[in-house]
């Protein structure tokens, strides 16, 4: 009796081994009732890091009596993209990033991975390209890391997605936030400007051939939708050069990028389509007047919490959505969410005691935070699929408002409470 007990436990035990692992969530997989669009493309998705240097700009860091010294700025940036599946190749790779604050002694630097779905430093499929490009700026604090759901779901439907570590606003170099005032929509022209030069047909390395800079849309969150709304034409306020001055004892640097600013028009690169802008923050502290958002004449796609208590709502990203009336605006609203309506869900690492505030960095309280990043997958895709690809993807913005009056298109039944739409042309 004794003998066959044991022949049936190692019997239960080789055939619980046997059976595979149930697939781990990894950020941007699908809840059953996302919507329509939310799905990955026909791409596999590759992913390299590149870094590159912005010479000479202003280190605003160290103005002293008004004057700041130049420096080379150095950036880091993600890359996602198009591929082609070896036989025997998992999409599987490990990003590694860290929990805490730079600068601040109570929240020391924590590594931890992640996993994501794409295949590291992958060769591209370029019988698809050149693709699209997408540049993705992240909050204050932040990383290129923080939308991976994102990146990676719009790389696998023929983007080359390009995310920036701002320098000295990351998690790991965390500075002065005059810099990420001054850097954020410089920054973001840079890498256009370096992706054109990356890619250009007698280019070397990866990107030669592979990218259509021609068709480019921004996708900004908190202090990169500030940057983002910047590129395209909202030149900032008289109120804003002198917040920045107050700041930096005296700095003038932030003139540049007003709309009274000469060379401030000049900088509006027309190979930039449409803009993304999840929770963008200013508006509600004076950063823009009536007068600057004016300037924004490009197709807008307004991402918001109706109790964002960072950037605000009525006085801050709806403001923005009312003002910008030369754009063709949309403005999606999460009912009753705060300002995370962007990032990955909270990384297993700020489950641990000791962690609430890195959670609350990540979570929404009344949202499930996968849930969201299903939408955001879905409506960007439409949106960028109409102002980068010319796809027919209008039914699924031109809701109804209010999703608890009516069904929306792209979206299971019963599925899309809690969420308006808003849509206004110029």
């Amino acid at each position: 009796m004794k003998h066959l007990l044991l022949f049936l436990f190692l019997g239960i035990a080789f055939l619980t081994s046997a059976q595979p692992k149930a697939e781990a969530f990894l950020p941007g997989d699908l809840l059953p009732d996302a919507p329509e669009l939310a799905p990955r493309g026909a791409y596999a998705v590759g992913v390299q890091t590149l870094k590159v240097v912005h010479p000479a700009q202003v280190d605003v860091l160290h103005t002293k009596d008004g004057k700041s010294p130049l420096y080379d700025r150095p950036l880091t940036l993600e890359v996602w993209y198009p591929v082609q599946v070896r036989t025997g190749q998992t999409q599987l790779v490990t990003y590694e990033e860290v929990l805490g604050r730079a600068n601040d002694p109570k929240r020391p630097l924590v590594p931890f991975t992640f996993d994501g779905r794409a295949l590291r430093n992958a060769e591209p499929d370029r019988s698809g390209g050149p693709y699209p490009l997408v540049i993705v700026s992240h909050g204050y604090p932040g990383s290129r890391l923080l939308l991976t759901y994102l990146t990676e779901n719009l790389a696998s439907k023929g983007y080359v997605v390009v995310a920036i570590d701002h320098t000295e606003s990351t998690y790991r170099d965390l500075s002065g936030f005059p810099s990420t005032l001054l850097n954020r929509s410089l920054d973001d022209l840079f890498v256009l400007n370096e992706l054109a030069r990356l890619s250009a047909k007698t280019a070397n390395g990866f990107l030669a051939g592979l990218v259509d800079t021609d068709k480019t849309g921004l996708i900004g969150y908190s202090m990169g939708g500030y940057g983002a709304l910047n590129v395209i034409g909202a030149g900032y306020s008289a109120q804003a050069v002198k917040f920045f001055g107050q700041l930096t004892g005296g700095s003038t640097a932030l003139q540049s990028r007003t709309s009274s600013a000469p060379d401030y028009k000049a900088s509006q690169d027309p190979r930039i389509k449409a803009v993304v802008a999840f929770a963008p923050w200013g508006m509600e502290r004076g950063v823009w007047d009536a007068e600057g958002l004016l300037g924004l004449t490009r197709p807008i796609l307004l991402v918001a919490g109706s109790q964002d208590d960072v950037s605000g709502y009525e006085k801050g990203i709806k403001a923005i959505y009312d003002g910008a009336v030369n754009a063709d605006r949309y403005l999606l609203t999460y009912v009753n969410a705060r300002h995370n309506v962007a990032p990955n869900p909270p990384p297993a690492a700020t489950l641990k005691p000791g962690f609430l505030d890195d959670y609350q960095h990540f979570s929404e309280p009344a949202w499930n935070e996968r849930r969201i990043n299903n939408i955001n997958q879905h409506f960007v895709t439409a949106f960028l699929g109409i102002h980068l690809k010319g796809l027919d993807y209008g039914k699924y913005l031109d809701v109804p408002e209010n999703a608890n009056a009516a069904p929306w298109a792209g979206f299971k039944p019963r599925t899309s409470v809690g969420l308006e739409m808003r849509h206004a042309k110029p």
